[in-house]
């Protein structure tokens, strides 16, 4: 499942940036990183919480 999340995720970075270029879109990604910070943190602690991994386990 981690290997699909990746991919997903690379995929949807990739149409943002292209919806961008070709005007489509018309979102900074600066404003969005300044406004949504806390929640990208929250996001990533919660995925580090379920993410199965811990010492001793294979």
């Amino acid at each position: 499942m981690r290997g699909n999340v990746g991919a997903i995720v690379l995929i949807l970075v990739g149409a943002f940036f292209l919806l961008s270029n070709l005007g489509l879109l018309n979102v900074s990604l600066r404003e969005l990183i300044a406004t949504w910070w806390p929640l990208i943190l929250i996001v990533l602690g919660v995925a580090l919480f379920f993410t199965p991994g811990g010492r001793g386990r294979k």
